[in-house]
């Protein structure tokens, strides 16, 4: 039978869309910035009353900008700590119980890092960010430009070089995790398979059942062959679906993704 999820991504597929007209608007003077220049981008977390500050650097490329789809994400944690119902409630239940041990968090292609550092702040957390080599340098200066936020509300952001499908460097980072994220990953084709394999990896090569949230705004037809490749070995839902802005036709979709149980013959 047919994934509902790949259904869905059949259904979008139209017109191309432009990953350059989708980029986070910024605030006026923002816009007014040459490529050249670092801009700097203001995330307020109502839940603790405080400023995420993030430093974007446009022309080294797109791991160095803000997307849309790390900001819903980060509104959606926000919402956990302001005590409104979220698609991530059943996630938490363990800490809201009282669980003593801070929530333990992994995020893939994080990119400026925002995702990651928020989570921290918003709920306490031992997040490690991860992310190609090359990138890390940005993704820390925006952790210790956090430091403050961050120790107030006891969050501790750990950086870590990631390349998908590298067995090195997923060993490196471990799999003692209580959950997984990642904003705008499905991008280049040519990295479906290394990001499966390491979805694989973290959510299906551990005795432990973790989730892979993951916040997505569709930008191409080919898209629909990560989906399809994914739901072989992973049970894909959508948890949220944030309406589309303005001038745009779609929106930003939240999947949760969770490891199948694997027949005997397809070891993890």
């Amino acid at each position: 039978m047919t994934s509902p999820i790949v259904e869905i991504e059949r259904d979008i597929d139209t017109d191309d869309i432009n990953p350059f007209t989708m980029i986070l608007p910024q605030d006026g003077h923002d816009n007014d910035a040459t490529p050249q220049q670092q801009q700097q981008q203001l995330h307020f977390l109502q839940s603790i009353n405080s400023n995420v500050v993030i430093r974007q650097l446009p022309s080294e490329g797109l791991s160095f900008q803000l997307w849309p789809a790390a900001t819903i994400l980060v509104t959606l944690l926000d919402n956990i700590r302001s005590g409104e119902s979220t698609p991530f409630s059943e996630l938490f239940k363990s800490q809201e119980k009282g669980d003593s041990l801070p929530l333990r968090i992994l995020e893939l292609g994080s990119g400026t890092g925002v995702v990651g550092i928020a989570a921290a702040a918003i709920l306490g957390a031992k997040v490690t960010v991860t992310d190609l080599p090359h990138v890390l340098p940005n993704i820390q200066f925006n952790v210790d430009a956090n430091s403050t936020v961050l120790e107030q509300q006891c969050g501790v952001v750990d950086v870590a070089a990631l390349s998908w499908g590298d067995n090195q460097h997923m060993e490196a980072v471990g799999r003692d995790y209580d959950l997984i994220l990642g904003s705008d990953v499905v991008y280049h084709d040519h990295l479906y398979d290394p990001l499966i394999k390491t979805l694989r990896f973290f959510l299906l090569g551990g005795g432990k059942k973790i989730a892979f949230v993951m916040a997505h705004l569709r930008r191409w037809k080919k898209e629909s062959v990560f989906f399809k490749r994914a739901t072989k070995l992973f049970d894909v839902q959508i948890i949220h679906t944030e309406p589309p802005p303005d001038g745009s036709r779609i929106g930003v979709v939240v999947y949760l993704f969770t490891g199948k149980k694997l027949r005997p013959r397809d070891p993890p």
